[in-house]
């Protein structure tokens, strides 16, 4: 279940990074809200995963998925360039989310 809660953290981490950003540095109160309100579901769904699973890989992962996501969502909806040395270091960090979990104990 520790896994569970990682993923579903790394998500809420991509998600309030995105409102983070639509929030224009918290001059916009609704993005503003939605933004804390997922700070706090990302905050608590790691520590749940922090229970368990080693803190290096948890935090690794995490932020691993919040840099991987934001990234694509930069790409995605905010059309952010695509080049292929960005791709290719957004590779590596999945290559990296990957290491981590399949080296993690648990």
């Amino acid at each position: 279940m520790a896994w569970v809660y990682l993923l579903f953290a790394g998500f809420a981490e991509v998600f309030w990074a995105t409102f983070l950003k639509l929030s224009e540095g918290f001059s916009k109160p609704m993005f503003s809200v939605i933004t804390v309100v997922g700070m706090i579901v990302s905050f608590l769904l790691l520590s749940q995963a922090t229970k368990t699973l080693p803190l290096g890989t948890v935090y690794g992962i995490w932020t691993g998925i919040g840099a991987l996501g934001a990234v694509v969502v930069g790409i995605l909806v905010f059309k952010e360039p695509a080049s292929a040395l960005r791709l290719f270091f957004a590779g590596v960090l999945l290559v990296g989310i990957i290491g981590l979990k399949i080296s993690s104990p648990g």
